[in-house]
């Protein structure tokens, strides 16, 4: 009789997989199927803004300029002299592309600290130290902190979720699947800055500068509410993982092969010495950075500032701040080295320069990517097309006399939809950063608000897209335990933390923004800034 009942709910959880919703889930991977790669989709982009800017050109569409004044007319640059403008600059304007050289400086540091061993060892030993009863959310914070470290999360902590949980007699799934949600769909949730900030925070200032040229943005812009988002989704993932799917996995029977049982690797007595001497001597390094900060005449601070109220080294030209990624780079990359060194698993220095060659390997294709992407950029802010699409686009949004709030939350949910097509955050905010920031700049929105949703939107949905680079690993680590899970599986283990972290952060995004706290230091909510 019990497999009989076993049976009929295997037979109504398989009817399940064919329902609707699941159809839906297979017309987006469909769709997104079809879509050509970021890089090449970049390079389309180029030619239709090229095109448009050529057919565009003779209207008159009554605007002018916000800032000079002048009539706003789109640009033509399938002329002569703007195509050899194109071919001459191309260098110019993929180098100094500020995403770019934001994102493979931090990656160096990130790959001697993550090769080399130390944030493995780190993070398996805050798993290993954490009491039963504060397993969940323990697992959830560790996987938002992997984020500093790249994908780390995803190759690491995600298969150690499996682990712990089942070490523990818990479902493995369960595990898998907290660590899920921390690593992606908590991906902007942080309190440690990380690469990922500076990049985000690039695309913004790129696309705020086709409505104000001038405008500076902090690289951290948001690192008061990604960091206060950090709590939020650890205490509403603990609730969904305990109370919502690990009741529901309690039938799914674990059917993986013992002696295959991935195993919880203890970190060795030398691999303990070596991360805490790496950790310590980051820390010095902390310590006398803070040092060399403090004094009001540092070389760290602005010396041009006169504001009281904020401390000259916040300011945007301070040269603190104009070192945030250089300085992810050397605080990573001191613990790395230190930890290889002790460890032995160096021997010498090109061990060291070898960890950051494994790490710009791996960079080869968003490389590529930026290229193009720069090109569009450029192309796209040199034809007026975005400048009169933001007019355009604020006057209906003002004729609407819609609140900010629907505004922001229209943001959240449209970057939620195209995450679901389009897996790279960073390609995605490049793709419609230069719309929606000098548009909502236009309704007095600030770009790092309008960041800030998107932040939201682009998490929310990472953990139930099957077009995330490692969505079929995710599968495979599951596989070690159930061996028929697949990815409509993955996607309704997921479902709940997406749904509910959308309608829970985006409440949180609001009251955080009725209540006025901050989102970063030097960062605002209104523009122009008071």
């Amino acid at each position: 009789m019990e497999k009989e009942n076993k049976d009929v709910k295997n037979e109504e959880v398989s009817k399940d997989k064919t329902g609707l919703f699941n159809k839906f889930l297979n017309f987006i991977e469909k769709t997104g199927n079809k879509l050509p790669d970021p890089a090449m989709l970049f390079f389309l982009l180029l030619v239709f803004v090229w095109i448009m800017s050529a057919i565009l050109a003779p209207i008159d569409f009554g605007e002018t300029h916000p800032l000079t004044g002048d009539e706003l007319a789109v640009k033509n640059l399938l002329t002569g002299a703007q195509m050899a403008a194109f071919l001459a600059n191309m260098i110019e304007t993929f180098v100094l592309f500020a995403p770019l050289g934001i994102v493979l400086v931090a990656m160096l540091g990130v790959g001697v600290a993550e090769h080399s061993g130390w944030i493995d060892a780190g993070l398996k030993k805050l798993l290993n130290f954490t009491p039963k009863a504060f397993l969940t959310p323990m697992l959830i914070l560790i996987a938002i902190v992997s984020h500093t470290a790249a994908d780390a999360g995803y190759v690491l902590v995600i298969p150690l979720g499996g682990v712990i949980f089942y070490a523990a007699g818990r479902h493995p799934l369960a595990g898998i699947a907290a660590a899920f949600a921390g690593v992606s769909g908590g991906f902007s949730a942080n309190f440690i800055p990380s690469a990922i900030d500076p990049l985000i925070m690039s695309f913004t200032l790129e696309a705020a500068r086709i409505l104000d040229p001038e405008i500076a943005l902090n690289p951290l812009n948001n690192i008061y509410f990604t960091a206060a988002s950090s709590i939020l989704i650890v205490l509403v993932g603990w609730y969904i993982t305990d109370k919502i799917v690990e009741p529901r996995l309690s039938d799914v029977e674990i059917d993986g092969d013992e002696d295959e049982m991935p195993e919880m690797e203890e970190v060795t007595d030398k691999e303990s010495r070596a991360f805490w001497l790496g950790f310590g001597a980051m820390m010095l390094g902390i310590v006398g950075l803070f040092l060399w900060a403090w004094p009001e005449d540092s070389a760290l601070r602005d010396p041009s500032w006169d504001n009281p109220d904020v401390s000259s080294l916040f300011s945007f030209q301070a040269p603190l701040m104009q070192a945030i990624v250089p300085l992810i780079f050397v605080f990573l990359l001191i613990p790395g080295v230190v930890y290889g060194w002790v460890s032995g698993k160096y021997e010498s220095s090109k061990d060291m320069i070898n960890n950051m060659k494994k790490s710009m390997e791996s960079m080869g294709y968003y490389i590529v990517m930026a290229f193009f992407c720069a090109l569009f950029i450029d192309a796209f802010a040199s034809s007026n097309i975005g400048l009169l699409v933001a007019l355009k686009g604020a006057n209906f949004l003002q004729s609407l006399a819609l609140p900010g709030e629907i505004t922001i939350v229209g943001i959240i949910i449209l970057s939620a939809i195209v995450n679901l097509l389009v897996g790279s955050a960073s390609a995605k905010w490049a793709l419609i950063a230069p719309i929606f920031v000098p548009m909502l700049m236009q309704l007095g929105i600030s770009p790092d608000l309008t960041q800030a949703a998107y932040r939201v939107g682009d998490s929310v949905s990472n953990i139930i897209t099957p077009l995330l680079p490692y969505f079929p690993l995710v599968v495979v680590f599951c596989q070690r335990y159930v061996k028929n899970t697949g990815i409509g599986t993955l996607i309704s283990m997921m479902l709940p933390y997406s749904m509910i972290y959308m309608v829970v952060w985006t409440i949180f995004l609001l009251i955080y923004w009725w209540i006025g706290i901050p989102l970063s230091f030097e960062s605002n909510y209104v523009y122009p800034a008071p």
